[in-house]
């Protein structure tokens, strides 16, 4: 059975552990994926237009096309009138050059005829039948917006390195692309080990607990821009765990993450398979969240969490996401510093994570420290971050605070 823990680290240091095992993870392949499904993945390379935005010369209003010169006279009081010839509206084909002193009309995003260089807006003109009257007059070039006025073709669309977003992808398709090349995402294989385990839907018989930790894990890590290729659950039996770790690795996983097995119990079924391998499990003065391993299995780097699902959940923010959302090009989680609404004690030596929500006077805790109170996480809507060396708050008192 597992000896006395292999380490005893500080946040930072298993950080630095995790960061230098997930390295590998940067270098990234690439793949084309269609529109519809690239957004959240983020470009491989900067893309460029195949053709000009916009593609050809187009009205930005509903109005009549004219020669400017032809109208420069216009007033409301002394309007100019055209005979009006035709319409354009937004539709295929070319439309026939205006006819010197006349005009037409003409829809948004129609193309400008040939020969006409602005376009008075209706509310600028008066229908007099066969006959338009411009009451302002237009400058040459009002209203028209050029082919290419937005983007040349050949430059630069989307950079590299671009978490696509929905105005991304307008513009690809905008361009004309149905397909764009991405960076392959971190694909995650999620393992939760313990025999009391079931999945919800299930009946809990007596010792039996809800599997929280698989649907949870495997959110948080879609969340962070991974894919997830497995998400399993297996009895504290040392051949079904590593039989698991084989179906990870033949599923395409370049990353295991592991709840439950790594405390000081006579059950530990990832330190029983892990630790012969090199497994550093130990412990790391945070709570909740103190046990926690690293490992590898058959090169495929491991993370190895606690079971209790706050603890698991919190470390998967603290020590998987920073690497994963770098890859994703995701923003880092939100840190702030708030005035504390109550006065709190803390444990001398761990770095306390309370779960908490604002109120009117600050900050406030909404349960106890328990790594067990999952209902108390979800009513949470910030963690207060109490460092190692304090272990009294009073009201008023500056924290740190972290977006849930």
């Amino acid at each position: 059975m597992p000896g006395s823990a292999s380490f005893r680290r500080t946040v930072e240091a298993h950080r630095d552990a995790v960061r230098a095992l997930l390295a590998p993870l940067h270098e990234r392949t690439h793949e084309s994926v269609p529109l519809e499904d690239a957004l959240n993945r983020v470009t491989s390379h900067a893309v460029t237009s195949p053709v000009a935005l916009p593609l050809f010369r187009n009205s930005q209003m509903d109005g009549i096309a004219v020669r400017a010169a032809e109208a420069a006279a216009a007033t409301a009081e002394a309007p100019v009138l055209l005979p009006l010839v035709g319409e354009v509206a937004a539709a295929p084909g070319e439309p026939a050059p205006l006819v010197p002193g006349t005009a037409v009309r003409i829809m948004t995003g129609a193309p400008v005829p040939a020969g006409a260089d602005a376009v008075a807006r209706v509310e600028d003109t008066e229908d007099r039948g066969t006959e338009v009257a411009i009451l302002v007059a237009p400058t040459p070039g009002l209203y028209v917006r050029q082919a290419g006025s937005d983007l040349a073709a050949g430059a630069e669309l989307v950079p590299a390195g671009c978490r696509l977003r929905s105005r991304h992808l307008a513009a690809l398709a905008a361009a004309g692309l149905t397909h764009v090349d991405v960076q392959t995402s971190v694909r995650v294989a999620i393992i939760s080990t313990g025999s009391e385990l079931v999945a919800p839907g299930a009946e809990a018989g007596p010792g039996e607990l809800f599997d929280a930790n698989g649907p949870a894990l495997a959110s948080a890590a879609r969340s962070v821009g991974a894919e997830v290729v497995l998400s399993g659950r297996v009895r504290d039996e040392a051949e079904e765990f590593a039989a698991l770790l084989d179906v990870a690795r033949e599923a395409g996983a370049e990353l295991i993450v592991t709840s439950g097995g790594v405390s000081m119990g006579e059950h530990e079924v990832v330190r029983e398979v892990l630790e012969p391998r090199g497994a550093l499990v130990g412990s790391v003065a945070m709570q909740p969240g103190g046990p926690q391993g690293t490992a590898e299995w058959e090169g495929i780097p491991v993370l190895c969490f606690p079971g209790n699902p706050v603890s698991s959940q919190l470390s998967f923010e603290l020590f998987a996401a920073p690497v994963l959302r770098e890859i994703a090009a995701l923003p880092e989680a939100v840190h702030g510093r708030e005035p504390l609404a109550h006065a709190l004690d803390s444990i001398a030596g761990k770095r306390q994570y309370l779960r908490g929500a604002r109120g009117d006077g600050g900050v406030a805790t909404v349960s106890g420290p328990g790594s067990h109170l999952v209902a108390a996480l979800a009513a949470a809507e910030l963690l207060i971050v109490v460092p190692e060396h304090v272990t009294h708050l009073e009201p008023g008192d500056i924290v740190e605070t972290v977006e849930l």
